[in-house]
């Protein structure tokens, strides 16, 4: 063979040998994440091939699916429908055949879908039989009655805000609820109509903003909730060694190195009150000089053993509460009353609510019970988990006391429920610049039955901006919801 020849024939066995090394780096190396990449159209027409799975709510289902229209170019066979679509798409999120999906419909996509490995030998079974391949459920934790009772209360306010309920002793949570809301069924499918739908949902052209869960990813100043976190952090620390010994707190107080004196709202019993009057006529002065004298550092400790400072994940993520790790003394003195930089989640000071509940153990919020394969065998199961132990149960026992005070005599006596013992703390926190804007109102509390149990933990915020700024209040506006969602759970409990 002459040279030209034989440069030509080496060249092509290159390029044969590079051919196939490509190939078996795509065949075996790539396969895997090719055949999961959503920009693979196969991967969208297998997903949208069989009827997915449901997310279930009380052993009921809150999705289903239906057959897509086949007109125009669409080749994807199923589309998500919803069952009170607006109420449960804050747990649900939604999955559209154009946008994709969020929430526990992307997180367990694998089981809702059919494709997760641990459905290996159910969809082999269904294979050797000739059975078509069916998602799996998502058994959620979710109370139906708590549920309706947290989004029709919201609805009936017709203001911005969002309500958490826990059980204390697990961790499960029994509400999610945000409002305004918005249905995933409008944009389930790969339409105009769909894409408007979506377009309308965007907070560029809706500024009620709808599809943000407020629950989870909204912080708000908790203004006077927080002041729980801040008695805690007395009692853990032996500031006061009790509910009923009077404070240190001389009236009017001036924030530490400044001429600002901290105001009280309105002419309450504040000068050297304990702790129980403080929290019951919700003090600025007491509780404000309370962070002070323990320091940053203290407070700090005891917010993030509540779950401050740290996103959380039920599986679907929750923002991280923030308590601000660099205070001056005035500023750690603003903190300890929920403003300054102190901004939290709905989630957050409903934990904060089922601790003290909780005897002073806080578990691990969630909200996905169990999956399950299409035949309703358990592939996986939630075993609730501490997260935290962010008081003693003594100290828990305490500031429960003080939280019933609150109900029975003082700024949260709209929570009541005949013969249950409630637990609360109202909250009204400034908002806009020097607080220019309607105020937040909060809501946090327990219900503890006859027999010492506590089955719900409950927060409400509200975002009024229509209401008159003298008649919002936390006792007022979100108390009446908190009532209703406590008053759900243990109905279903009996």
């Amino acid at each position: 063979m002459n040279k030209p020849l034989r440069r030509i024939a080496i060249f092509c066995g290159l390029l044969v040998l590079t051919l196939l090394l490509r190939d078996n780096w795509l065949q075996y190396v790539k396969s895997d994440s090719l055949a999961t990449d959503d920009n693979n159209r196969r991967v969208t027409i297998a997903r949208y091939s069989t009827p997915r799975g449901d997310i279930v709510v009380d052993g009921d289902p809150v999705t289903g699916s239906a057959k897509t229209s086949k007109s125009g170019l669409n080749d994807l066979e199923f589309k998500r429908t919803y069952k009170d679509g607006a109420m449960w798409a804050p747990v649900t999120g939604y999955a559209s055949q154009a946008f994709g999906a969020n929430q526990l419909e992307n997180l367990e996509d694998g089981i809702l879908t059919g494709n997760d490995d641990r459905l290996f030998f159910r969809n082999t079974l269904d294979m050797v039989t000739g059975k078509q391949k069916q998602g799996g459920n998502v058994v959620t934790t979710l109370n139906a009655d708590a549920q309706k009772a947290a989004y029709n209360g919201l609805k009936a306010r017709g203001a911005k805000g969002a309500v958490v309920a826990l059980e204390p002793s697990t961790g499960k949570i029994l509400a999610l609820a945000s409002y305004p809301s918005y249905d995933p069924s409008v944009f389930a499918g790969n339409s105009n109509d769909d894409a408007e739908a979506w377009k309308k949902l965007q907070k560029k052209y809706n500024p009620d903003d709808p599809m943000l869960n407020r629950a989870l990813r909204e912080t708000y100043p908790p203004g006077s909730t927080f002041k729980v976190v801040t008695a805690a952090a007395a009692l853990e620390n032996n500031l006061y060694p009790d509910a009923d010994t009077a404070t240190d707190s001389p009236l009017p107080w001036t924030l530490p190195t400044t001429t600002t004196e901290l105001k009280n709202e309105g002419n309450i019993p504040c000068k050297n009150a304990t702790m129980r009057e403080a929290l019951r006529v919700s003090c600025n002065t007491v509780f404000g000089k309370i962070g002070s004298d323990l320091g940053k550092d203290k407070m700090i400790a005891e917010a993030e053993k509540f779950g401050f400072n740290a996103e959380q994940f039920t599986p679907v993520r929750s923002s991280a509460s923030v308590f601000p790790e660099k205070m001056d003394r005035p500023q750690t003195a603003l903190s300890s009353i929920g403003q300054f930089e102190t901004a939290a989640t709905p989630l957050q000071m409903a934990m904060v609510a089922s601790a003290v509940a909780n005897d002073g153990k806080l578990m691990k919020p969630y909200m996905v019970d169990k999956l399950q394969s299409s035949n309703l065998d358990t592939v996986a199961q939630t075993e609730p988990q501490e997260l935290s132990q962010p008081l003693s149960s003594k100290n828990a026992q305490i500031l429960q006391s003080m939280m019933e005070t609150v109900v029975k005599e003082g700024t949260g006596t709209r929570a009541q429920i005949d013969g249950v013992t409630v637990g609360g703390k109202t909250g009204t926190a400034q908002h806009g610049v020097d607080n220019s804007e309607n105020p937040y109102a909060w809501f946090i509390s327990y219900a503890k039955v006859a027999d010492g149990s506590s089955p719900v933990a409950v927060a409400v915020v509200i975002e009024d901006e229509n209401a008159n700024r003298g008649d919002i209040s936390g006792g007022g506006l979100a108390a009446p919801i908190a009532k209703k969602v406590m008053q759900a759970v243990i109905n279903a409990k009996k």
